[in-house]
């Protein structure tokens, strides 16, 4: 019973590692256009959540929500319509407060600062979310989220003036602790992966850092 135990808790190991090992060498940031150099004396930002055109684990952002509800209604009633409200909640309950407090942590270094509905900063940084891939972590098995996301640093007073674009893609989220049985916590620890890969991009890039 003892040699059954030990090799179940090391297959789980073995699952676990391979699972952050896949996803957390797989986050990659892209400059696909533009450059990030004149924003060196840039002190402040304003930020800009977009997620229309949203695909979810494959299929568009409507149809995944239809069947979670759907499938959550049936095992317990009411169960599927609380996870639809909580899902749209959770952009700026977890998700966007995730992404700008890592992000704020890398450009603290240099005294800048993102926030959103900062008008009277000069560039607006736009994180529009691209896919979002939820994982699972069902105890004995997970699988960790991901999120695509398309950034545009923009003119604010201009925004068809775009300063640079740039792509993140496969930023994984998983918690250290493994306390990620919700969707919703799972996936903000992507964003708070982006924020900080975005962090450390414009430190190195734009300041010099």
């Amino acid at each position: 019973m003892k040699k059954i135990t030990c090799l179940f808790t090391l297959c789980f190991l073995l699952f676990i590692g391979s699972s952050y090992a896949q996803f957390g060498a797989g986050a990659k940031l892209k400059l696909v256009s533009g450059d990030v150099k004149i924003l060196k004396s840039e002190k402040e930002y304003n930020l800009q959540y977009e997620y229309d055109g949203l695909k979810v684990g494959g299929v568009d952002e409507e149809d995944y929500l239809n069947e979670q509800v759907k499938k959550k209604n049936d095992k317990e009633a009411g169960s599927g319509d609380k996870f639809k409200t909580e899902w749209f909640a959770n952009r700026e309950k977890k998700f966007e407060p995730k992404f700008e407090e890592l992000l704020n942590k890398d450009l603290s270094e240099v005294g800048a600062k993102a926030s959103k509905d900062n008008k009277k900063a000069k560039y607006t940084i736009i994180v529009k979310t691209d896919y979002i891939e939820p994982g699972f972590n069902v105890g004995v098995m997970k699988k960790p989220s991901y999120i695509n996301i398309t950034i545009k640093i923009v003119e604010t007073a201009n925004p068809s003036n775009v300063i640079a674009k740039i792509m993140l893609t496969q930023v994984p989220g998983m918690s250290a602790m493994g306390m990620d049985f919700d969707t919703g916590t799972r996936i903000s620890e992507s964003y708070a992966k982006a924020g900080k890969e975005l962090g450390h991009y414009l430190l190195k890039n734009a300041y010099g850092k």
